[in-house]
């Protein structure tokens, strides 16, 4: 199941894990202009964990998610 909520500045994303246990705390992805975060709560430092990505990182990982192994680099215009 997910969420899709729109702020002033952003999109914001939520990922709720339905599957058999052991379930996994909520994925929130913030979409903003000019950039990405993901954030998750960790139990074992209670601390929710925040990784940012550029928009060129989120073009790459979509791209990535659809190809083989391999090493590769996007030409600018070049679209996922």
């Amino acid at each position: 199941m997910f969420s899709i909520e729109h702020e002033f500045d952003s999109t914001v994303i939520t990922l709720v894990d339905e599957g058999n246990t052991p379930l996994q705390e909520d994925v929130i992805v913030n979409a903003f202009e000019e950039c990405i975060t993901i954030e998750q709560y960790d139990a074992r430092t209670d601390r929710v964990q925040t990784i940012t990505l550029s928009m060129q990182q989120v073009r790459d990982l979509g791209a990535a998610l659809n190809l083989p192994e391999g090493v590769y680099t996007l030409r600018p215009d070049q679209k996922t």
